[in-house]
């Protein structure tokens, strides 16, 4: 797998665990990733993001959304 596929890959699965960790349809939470520039997020920190575990990818993005103003579980 190259390093785009891979990104992509990571990006999937912190979708699918946002939904299922913030109790949130999986529509509802791409909505989010996409008006708040998450997905982006994850590639530009990709080269960190891959050797951390995908709990500790979540907590980071949870970070990265207060920042920008989304309080609670998004």
């Amino acid at each position: 797998m190259n390093e785009r596929q891979q990104i992509i890959y990571m990006q999937t699965r912190i979708m699918r665990l946002a939904s299922e960790e913030w109790n949130k349809p999986i529509e509802v939470i791409a909505e989010l990733f996409e008006q708040y520039g998450v997905l982006h997020y994850i590639e530009e920190c990709f080269g960190i993001f891959h050797v951390e575990g995908d709990e500790a990818v979540l907590e980071d993005v949870a970070t990265y959304l207060k920042s920008k103003g989304v309080t609670g579980n998004a």
